[in-house]
């Protein structure tokens, strides 16, 4: 079997463990709000160590976070747009059906 194939079917096996797919989703989440801080303090010319002194952090939670290690709270996130000036957006939007 090809290493595509034995990556697909362990892939397979894994997301069919109890819990995986909703671990795998937070995993997800935490990467795309990493990566939309990273843009924003970028776009600022900001390094972590600014942002972090910024949103009353430490710049190795700033990096940790970047990197999608881990889920913030609503408090931290808050602190987050308020130090890069942005409006922060919580939302429950419906999610689309098979065809």
């Amino acid at each position: 079997m090809s290493e595509r194939g034995d990556w697909a079917a362990m892939r397979e096996r894994r997301m069919a463990e109890p819990g995986a797919a909703e671990a795998y989703e937070a995993a997800r989440l935490a990467f795309e709000l990493g990566a939309a801080v990273r843009e924003l303090r970028e776009s600022k010319g900001w390094s972590q160590t600014q942002l972090a002194k910024a949103a009353r952090m430490t710049q190795s939670a700033v990096a940790r976070f970047e990197a999608g290690g881990t889920v913030p709270t609503l408090p931290v996130l808050e602190r987050l747009a308020a130090a890069l000036e942005v409006d922060l957006h919580v939302s429950f939007t419906p999610r689309g059906t098979a065809a």
